[in-house]
C-alpha cells in the first residue's frame, strides 16, 4: 500500500481533505495532509510566502516515501518541491492542478487559459485573495450539498498572490518523476479543455477524467480514491 502526501490548492487549508483521508484509508493506504505556510491554521505571515517557502514545507512533510497529490495551486508546490528534493517522491499527481511549464509563474499560466471564469470573481486583499463568498460555491463545488459548500466556503483563508507570481523552472529533477493527471469535467475554476492541454504530453493512461466539480474530495471522495488507488497499484507493478 502507499503513502499519500495531500497538498491543497488556493485559499484551502489540509481541511479540504477531511473526506478523502478515510476513502484511502480503508482501502489500505496511509495519508498526511498539511497546511502550506500562510494557510489553514498555519501561523506564517502571508506576506513572508514565496513558491520557496511551499516546496520547503513540502519536503520537510516527507517522512516516508510518498505519493504528492496537488490539487488546483498545489501543482506549484509539488513540483517545486520534486525539484527541490525528489528522494523520497514516487510519484506527482495533479489533481485539476496546474502543472507547471519552465520559466512561467502560476499567475502567467492561469492567464493563458481559454477562458477566464474567476474573472470578477475574487476580493484582493492586499498582498492576499479570497474567493467572494457569493462565487465560491458555484466556481468550486457546484455538485455538492449546501452544507458542504457552506462549510468549505467558511474555512476558506485569504491566498497569497507573492508565490503565484513567481516562475518555476522545470527540470529532469521533477519530470524524471512518474507524473498523472486528473482531470474534472465539471470543473468551474480552471477549464477542463485547458487541463487537457496540460495533460496532454503524458503517456498513454496517466490521464484520468473524473466528472466532478474544482472539489472532488469532496463531491465523489470514493471514486477519487479508488483512482489514486489505482495510480498507487501501477506504481507498484
Amino acid at each position: 500500500m502507499a503513502h499519500f502526501l495531500l497538498i491543497h490548492g488556493s485559499c484551502h487549508g489540509a481541511w479540504c481533505w477531511d473526506y478523502l483521508r478515510p476513502e484511502l484509508e480503508r482501502l489500505g493506504h496511509s495519508v498526511q495532509a498539511i497546511d502550506l505556510p500562510g494557510a489553514g491554521a498555519d501561523p506564517t505571515d502571508r506576506a513572508e510566502v514565496t513558491l520557496d517557502l511551499y516546496a520547503q514545507a513540502v519536503v520537510a512533510a516527507l517522512r516516508e516515501p510518498a505519493i504528492l497529490v496537488g490539487h488546483s495551486m498545489g501543482g506549484y508546490p509539488i513540483t517545486a518541491a520534486a525539484e527541490a528534493d525528489p528522494s523520497q517522491i514516487r510519484a506527482l499527481v495533479y489533481l485539476c492542478a496546474y502543472r507547471p511549464v519552465s520559466g512561467l509563474s502560476l499567475a502567467q499560466m492561469r492567464r493563458l487559459a481559454p477562458r477566464q471564469p474567476l474573472q470578477g470573481a475574487l476580493d484582493i486583499l492586499g498582498e492576499s485573495f479570497l474567493f467572494k463568498a457569493d462565487r465560491a460555491a458555484e466556481l468550486l463545488a457546484q455538485d455538492c450539498s449546501e452544507e458542504i459548500q457552506a462549510w468549505q466556503i467558511a474555512s476558506l483563508t485569504p491566498q497569497p498572490i507573492r508565490p503565484q507570481e513567481e516562475p518555476l523552472s522545470v527540470t529532469e529533477r521533477s519530470r524524471s518523476l512518474p507524473q498523472f493527471y486528473l482531470r474534472c469535467a465539471q470543473d468551474q475554476t480552471i477549464p477542463p479543455e485547458y487541463q487537457a492541454q496540460m495533460a496532454a504530453d503524458l503517456p498513454p493512461g496517466r490521464h484520468r477524467v473524473l466528472p466532478a466539480s474544482h472539489s472532488p474530495f469532496l463531491s465523489m471522495p470514493a471514486v477519487l480514491a479508488q483512482h489514486l488507488s489505482e495510480i498507487a497499484a501501477e506504481l507498484d507493478g
